[in-house]
């Protein structure tokens, strides 16, 4: 990463979108830009957990505007994260895709321990250096996530479904702010974040922090009210709660410090951080300056090279979890990539290296089932928590899992993407050619591609050398028969 270039976050929050352009300075990266629309996206999930139009058509609206201010960012210096409203709707694949085309750039729905994950790298790198064991509470619209860590180390992540959006809908729908109100929301926040104290209870750290909106709008209204800047205390929040009562309803509340877009949700957001208090014994509490979208744009540093990427790390810890034979699996990998860097065009390094970690992946199923391993192994990736990589690229990675053997138009994938194309095309012959699990001799083996045709050849008296995987050759490209691909082998 050269000095000087820009990096830009989006983070589609459940309460608001936000944008945060930056530019990387010798290891850091220093604001340039940040803006913010309260999109109360958490608002338009109907009763069956379907984004409304209305909801959607707002996010879109605001995409568009980001997506202008955006243009001209290459594509790997862009990082868009959606959280807990997309993880919950139905219907997000139909917003995703037109979300992401006036966007300009992919939007990553993350799971929960990934979201946490990145808010603590953002929350981290924006603190002084220390050895403080630190829990980092984020409460959104839709979810809390709870974290554990020291320096950059984020040591136990957890997310729930409990927000300022989602218990201000819940449990104050009409604005109004009752006693019994808040002791019901409290007491629910409580039964949803009981489980969190086995992991994040009081003698696991030493210094709270609170990022994001809930934490900042609270932070702003106590300093305003004459308290220490940028500090959440127990009696300052009880201050809060008794103004909030005497207020009644929220178009009543004025207090100094909070903003306009805030009034709606706060009764949900200090019942819940109320919870926290009183749940995780908290006396006081700092008020975090980074935030899910600074953990987003360092998260693109990381990436920038495959030894800090830590998807890398994540597949390895998986290889070994689900028992893989590594040798067997470093094998394969080597063999595909090597196909894939043959064909594929210029710039396609990013998609060699999400090859390279399908192929070492690629018998995980195996724990289970021998037989039905593949099927196992894009089970296992869709459903698994696996640090750095987003919901959709585990997804991708299972289906070229899945795709590893049986006849392709069978996958029910879509083949217009050439590039997803090749990567199939290289782990099912990776796989084949390795059927001995020895290094297989790759000698004078090419392959080519030529619009939707894709060409193996091979060295005169390879076929005779190695019958059965010149068998394995002829069958493959049968495999690719009633698809818009065809596969020619030559085997002189």
């Amino acid at each position: 990463m050269q000095n000087g270039t820009r990096l830009a976050a989006v983070d589609l929050g459940s309460n608001s979108f936000r944008l945060e352009i930056g530019r990387y300075e010798f290891g850091h990266i220093q604001r340039v830009e940040y803006l913010k629309e309260t999109v109360r996206q958490g608002n338009g999930l109907d009763e069956n957990r379907n984004l409304t139009q209305d909801a959607m058509e707002r996010g879109w609206a605001c995409l568009a505007r980001f997506g202008e201010r955006l243009a001209g960012f290459p594509r790997a210096q862009v990082r868009a994260v959606a959280t807990q409203t997309l993880r919950e709707a139905r219907n997000r694949e139909e917003f995703l895709s037109r979300g992401s085309e006036v966007l300009g750039y992919p939007i990553d729905v993350v799971s929960g321990p990934e979201e946490a994950r990145l808010i603590y790298q953002g929350v981290a790198r924006l603190l002084p250096q220390s050895d403080e064991r630190r829990l980092v509470v984020d409460i959104g619209g839709r979810s809390t996530e709870f974290i554990l860590g020291q320096q950059f180390t984020p040591h136990a992540v957890a997310s729930f479904r409990v927000g300022s959006v989602a218990w201000s809908q819940r449990y104050f729908a009409h604005g109004e702010f009752t006693a019994q109100a808040f002791l019901a929301a409290e007491i629910a926040a409580k039964a949803v974040l009981d489980e969190a104290l086995a992991t994040f209870r009081p003698d696991a750290w030493e210094v709270a922090y609170g990022s994001s909106g809930t934490a900042g709008a609270v932070g702003d209204v106590l300093a305003a009210a004459g308290g220490p800047e940028g500090l959440i205390t127990r009696d300052g929040l009880n201050w809060l709660h008794d103004r909030i009562l005497r207020a009644q309803s929220a178009d009543r509340l004025r207090v100094e410090g909070l903003k306009e877009e805030r009034r709606a949700v706060i009764g949900g957001g200090i019942s819940v951080l109320r919870a926290i208090f009183d749940l995780l014994e908290i006396d006081e509490m700092q008020v975090a300056q980074g935030a899910l979208r600074q953990g987003a744009l360092y998260d693109l540093l990381d990436r920038e090279q495959p030894e800090t990427d830590l998807r890398t790390t994540t597949v390895n810890g998986l290889m070994h979890r689900f028992g893989v034979d590594l040798e067997h699996a470093e094998r394969v990998a080597r063999t595909a990539c090597a196909l894939f860097d043959q064909a594929a065009p210029q710039g396609s390094e990013r998609a060699s290296r999400k090859l390279d970690w399908a192929a070492r992946l690629h018998e995980i199923g195996c724990l289970i089932s021998h037989s039905d391993a593949h099927r196992h192994g894009a089970y296992i990736l869709d459903n698994t928590d696996a640090a750095g990589f987003a919901v959709p690229e585990l997804h991708r990675l299972g289906v070229l899992v899945q795709g590893q053997r049986g006849k392709v138009r069978k996958l029910g994938v879509d083949l217009d993407d050439p590039i997803f194309v090749l990567q199939l095309l290289c782990l099912r012959l990776a796989v084949a050619l390795c059927h001995a699990r020895r290094a297989p001799d790759t000698a004078g083996l090419t392959l080519q591609c030529n619009g939707q045709r894709l060409f193996i050849r091979t060295r005169v008296g390879w076929a005779a050398a190695y019958p059965q995987s010149a068998h394995l050759l002829r069958e493959e490209a049968q495999a690719w028969q009633k698809t818009p691909w065809e596969l020619l082998i030559d085997l002189p």
